[in-house]
């Protein structure tokens, strides 16, 4: 069974357009009505989608945790996941799902920027890039559009992807996951309209900032002691250091410089909660390792 879903929040003047446009292609669509205040989830219901209804607006992450814990209820061997907007092009589903109906990948990935005619903004191109190379980070994965919303999944990463990421990061978080995993991830050129489209309810200087700190907690959640555990001891080095310095003006010219003791203890607090987190989730992280290994 092959599954399109699609989160939708305040789509009502699209929503009909990309469900029978994907009904061509999927056998089931499935919406996740992320708290719409209008005629969205209505729709979609009228149109024989499967309606999932978020009573309040919990983000685009958490509609596509929803679209995914219904995909593996319905034990479909394959979700495509598209946005509401109408910006993706549906009649470019079947070359997306393709290298996954001949084994070749277990995520899909639409590029705009593996597409010839890219019509993407400037500054939403330069932002995009920017994620893109965060996300792969130094790794194996050389994936060029590490945000595009056009991407499928096959029963294997349908099962085996679990994100937590509410907000927008989830599109990085699922990479990152994936590459943990081991599963084989792949992209194919996809044209994305953005004439006349609202292409992003978020302002994007808070969808990056959004995207970087997911990537940020990622990264320290999975080697805690290195980015979390070497700066703390660094800072508390310096701290020892503004401490021994204070220590040398009270022993010679008896005073306190108050900057130079604020600094010292600044510094050490900090770097005695750095190490103190990096223990606590490196802990935490191998029990959790223990219990499913």
């Amino acid at each position: 069974m092959i599954v399109a879903g699609i989160p939708a929040y305040n789509e009502e003047k699209t929503i009909a357009k990309v469900i029978l446009l994907a009904q061509k292609h999927v056998d089931t669509v499935v919406v996740c009505d992320d708290g719409s205040q209008d005629m969205t989830g209505d729709i979609a219901q009228r149109l024989g989608a499967i309606v999932i209804k978020h009573k309040k607006n919990m983000g685009y992450g958490a509609a596509i945790q929803s679209i995914l814990e219904k995909a593996r209820t319905l034990n479909a061997d394959l979700l495509l996941t598209l946005d509401a907007d109408g910006q993706h092009d549906a009649t470019e589903i079947p070359r997306l799902i393709q290298p996954i109906l001949e084994g070749k990948a277990d995520i899909v990935i639409g590029s705009r920027f593996l597409h010839e005619n890219n019509k993407m903004p400037l500054y939403r191109r330069f932002g995009v890039k920017v994620l893109t190379k965060m996300t792969n980070g130094n790794g194996e994965a050389h994936i060029t559009d590490a945000q595009c919303g056009l991407r499928a999944y096959n029963q294997k990463a349908i099962e085996s992807l679990m994100p937590d990421e509410n907000g927008m990061g989830i599109s990085a978080e699922v990479l990152m996951k994936a590459s943990a995993l081991g599963l084989i991830v792949t992209e194919v050129p996809v044209e994305v309209s953005y004439k006349g489209l609202e292409t992003s309810t978020h302002n994007p200087l808070k969808h990056g900032l959004g995207v970087i700190s997911t990537i940020i907690r990622l990264i320290v959640e999975e080697r805690p002691l290195t980015y979390l555990g070497i700066p703390g001891a660094l800072l508390l080095l310096i701290g020892a250091f503004f401490a021994l310095w204070t220590l040398q003006l009270l022993a010679i010219e008896r005073r306190i410089v108050t900057n130079v003791a604020l600094a010292s203890l600044a510094f050490t607090m900090i770097g005695i909660f750095c190490i103190f987190t990096a223990i606590t989730l490196y802990a935490i992280l191998r029990a959790i390792r223990r219990r499913t290994s």
